[in-house]
């Protein structure tokens, strides 16, 4: 029992004496640094080589971080949903896939053209911009993809590991300079031979210590060139994919574009050519010409007459058809209210 005792006697003992030293380290550093401060002791100055390189990986840092932060922007520009993407990240989970907001508009527009009706020519536009909507879509969330993998990954991943062991090595530093110029005002302050002794002993560890100290960080500074080539490579992947999205986007346009521009007359049924017909409108010519059979038919496409004996008529009307005697067989008489003249057979759809 004295034996434990004793042992817990000089633990605590050894603890309280850590616990006092670190203290006292502590209270000499801090009143080091405001001393600094204020003016009323010297500090270490690092050469100008080492000053440049600090400042340079601080401008990288700060520079890198800006990319970083305006890129996720970019790839996803709502920040709830980066936030909840954070989220999976850090839960390691995967991200629940997301269409894109040209996918979401053209699955909107082919939604909107089985409604108005496929065969319009609304709607058959509608169709075709929603495909082409559509593949623009999925090229652009595979440029999100590259964009993240290939170019803001390097950069997170050199924030989060080379420069995260830059700046700790670097407060490392800072406190091995701050206990070095600590040991130089000590030495100044010494008023006894055995005081300076011990001073100087002191001044060449911390000496020692902030050397070596001073060299990791100048070799780990030096490293942010390397990083620099990695990020340019990483640039120049972001710019190819840049490229190839916008290419492929411009394709899907020009055909789009060149689709729709062409003549009503490729996207509907050809107007047969006809003998002339001269239709007589007098009542008594009428009184002669007597329907054959009257039928309901639905007009498939817009038809613009081409002269008075024809009926211009809009897709999905529904009007009166009749033949008549002596009238070419490619064309009905259509009639809606008290309107009537000619339109090809191709252009109705009986009822």
């Amino acid at each position: 029992m004295a034996e434990d005792g004793n042992d817990y006697k000089d633990s605590f003992m050894k603890m309280a004496s850590s616990a006092f030293t670190a203290s006292k380290t502590g209270w000499t550093r801090a009143r080091q640094f405001t001393e600094e401060r204020i003016g009323s002791a010297e500090k270490t100055v690092y050469d100008a080589q080492f000053e440049n390189l600090n400042l340079r990986a601080d401008r990288t840092k700060n520079i890198t971080e800006k990319l970083l932060r305006q890129g996720e922007a970019m790839v996803q520009p709502n920040p709830s949903v980066r936030i909840e993407e954070y989220m999976y990240e850090k839960l390691d989970k995967k991200n629940p896939p997301r269409p894109t907001n040209a996918f979401i508009l053209g699955q909107t527009m082919q939604d909107a053209s089985q409604d108005i009706g496929p065969g319009t020519a609304y709607g058959s536009a509608l169709s075709q911009c929603g495909g082409t909507m559509k593949k623009m879509g999925n090229a652009e969330k595979d440029f999100m993809q590259k964009s993240m993998s290939h170019f803001l990954h390097p950069l997170k991943s050199f924030l989060d590991n080379e420069m995260k062991t830059i700046m700790k090595e670097k407060r490392a530093l800072e406190v091995k300079r701050l206990d070095l110029d600590a040991c130089k005002n000590k030495v100044k302050k010494s008023q006894t031979p055995e005081k300076m002794r011990q001073a100087e002993s002191e001044l060449r560890a911390a000496q020692s210590d902030f050397d070596r100290q001073q060299e990791i960080t100048r070799l780990l500074l030096e490293g942010v060139s390397t990083a620099h080539g990695n990020h340019l490579t990483a640039l120049h992947s972001y710019v190819e994919a840049l490229g190839t999205y916008h290419q492929q986007c411009q394709s899907y346009i020009n055909e789009l574009q060149q689709t729709l521009e062409k003549p009503l007359s490729t996207d509907r049924p050809s107007i047969p050519s006809a003998p002339s017909l001269a239709v007589d409108h007098s009542p008594s010519h009428q009184s002669q010409q007597e329907p054959l059979l009257t039928r309901r038919a639905r007009v498939l496409y817009d038809y613009d007459a081409a002269d008075s004996s024809e009926l211009s008529l809009l897709a999905d009307e529904v009007v009166n058809v009749y033949s008549i005697e002596g009238m070419h067989s490619d064309y009905m008489m259509a009639q809606r209210g008290q309107q009537k003249g000619k339109v090809p057979i191709s252009y109705l759809e009986l009822l």
